[in-house]
């Protein structure tokens, strides 16, 4: 049932509806930057690997009787770290992953299994709640919008080294194995604090999708990061204003719009996108 818009304004006025739209406007922020790694580093299991650890996270909260997002949330952190000295070569980053996805959902369903949880609840919360957003989520949501553009500008270039060619960066002198290590905490934490939003199995809406549109229009790490948070913005307003006027769930709402903007930009023929970037490339000093 499509709502009017002054049934979409009054539930603009709902405190839980704000707090969710808060929500999407940091996460826009914080999240596609961590798409652009994801997309940087090839990783693209490490999604799948760390919605079973969240799972495993929330089932552990389940059992002692604690904050399931925040043992999840811890549980990510962690693993992202675990995995981090093996992610030696760009190969092992992926075969980590794989490995962590089946030990991490293994454990999970066998500690549901054993101790008589409810399976229902801790699934159910990977779907995402974003109505129930609270004020920890949004202090998460807060720290990743603050830390992860931060990081990348103030380590600019080790993370452009890194990204671009892992064995350069190494010759350069940049610290690959902390830096890395330190990209996939932050990527396992953004996975673990976006599920309140769109859930972990739509996570991509917040993270991938952006930075993918971002990597057709940027051309260097800084403008494909400022495209990625400007897509993230974009797509979590108009995809969450969508979901309230069509009273829909956001989270199936925010991927289709994003993979809309997605399809949209890799619609549009390389030479007009080149058109754009002449411009800056033009701003550029000679090399002569």
């Amino acid at each position: 049932m499509i709502l009017a818009t002054a049934d979409v304004g009054e539930l603009l006025q709902l405190v839980p509806v704000q707090r969710a739209g808060v929500a999407l406007l940091l996460a826009a922020v914080g999240l596609p930057v961590i798409g652009v790694v994801i997309v940087g580093l090839d990783i693209m299991p490490v999604r799948f690997a760390m919605m079973h650890v969240a799972l495993l996270g929330i089932a552990v909260g389940l059992l002692t009787g604690l904050d399931p997002m925040l043992c999840a949330l811890v549980a990510c952190a962690l693993a992202g770290a675990g995995v981090a000295p093996l992610a030696r070569t760009p190969d092992g980053l992926s075969g980590a992953m794989g490995l962590l996805m089946s030990l991490a959902i293994a454990a999970a369903l066998l500690l549901l299994a054993v101790s008589g949880v409810n399976a229902s609840g801790a699934f159910a919360l990977l779907w995402g709640s974003i109505l129930s957003v609270g004020t920890a989520d949004l202090v998460v949501l807060g720290a990743l919008a603050a830390v992860v553009p931060s990081l990348f500008w103030w380590r600019r270039r080790e993370v452009a080294l890194l990204l671009y060619d892992r064995e350069l960066a190494q010759c350069s002198g940049v610290p690959v194995r902390l830096l890395t290590a330190v990209l996939l905490v932050l990527v396992a934490v953004a996975v673990a604090g976006a599920i309140k939003l769109t859930g972990a199995l739509l996570v991509d809406a917040l993270t991938l999708l952006p930075a993918l549109a971002a990597r057709r229009l940027g051309t260097s790490l800084r403008s494909i990061t400022l495209w990625a948070v400007g897509i993230g913005v974009a797509v979590n307003l108009t995809g969450f204003l969508i979901a309230l006027w069509l009273d829909w769930p956001p989270g199936p709402v925010l991927v289709l719009t994003a993979g809309t903007l997605v399809l949209a930009v890799h619609l549009i023929p390389e030479r007009r996108i080149s058109t754009w970037r002449a411009p800056a490339s033009d701003s550029l000093p000679s090399s002569h």
